[in-house]
């Protein structure tokens, strides 16, 4: 398995959960489950990995060290993706995404990762209470058990 496609294929069945390991301080392991999905930069078009937190922990962590493993597993079939991490949200501005295009770029990692909304204006509200950004992962190294 090479490619970020065929690593996130393997989350699908499961709603597109990954277990994402940042970096600490002390140079321990955080890990925690998402959702993430295969999704386009906005800025620059090339393929990343998108999730979106609120996770004040993981977020201080990629802010300090941008290093970040993704786990994508189905059964014993299993894929990592190791990269670095670019955050966009409202304590992380980007001068190139707006308000507008976070609150586009939040439902479209959503919607890729397989999560559906009866109300998209109440996900759009919790979204900015919760003050949750866009984490975006380019991947410099891919690999699995296959």
């Amino acid at each position: 398995m090479t490619t970020l496609e065929e690593a996130a294929a393997l989350a699908r069945r499961d709603r597109g959960l990954v277990v994402i390991s940042t970096l600490r301080s002390d140079g321990t392991i955080q890990a925690s489950l998402v959702n993430a999905a295969v999704i386009a930069h906005p800025a620059t078009g090339e393929t990343v990995l998108g999730l979106v937190t609120a996770g004040r922990i993981k977020l201080a962590n990629l802010r300090a060290r941008p290093q970040v493993t993704a786990i994508f597993r189905d059964g014993w079939q299993w894929a990592a993706v190791e990269g670095h991490a670019e955050i966009i949200g409202p304590d992380d501005p980007q001068p190139w995404l707006d308000a507008e295009g976070l609150r586009q770029l939040r439902r479209e990692i959503f919607a890729a990762a397989g999560g559906e909304h009866d109300n998209w204006d109440e996900y759009d509200r919790t979204m900015a209470e919760e003050r949750r950004a866009a984490v975006l992962i380019r991947p410099d190294r891919i690999y699995s058990n296959q």
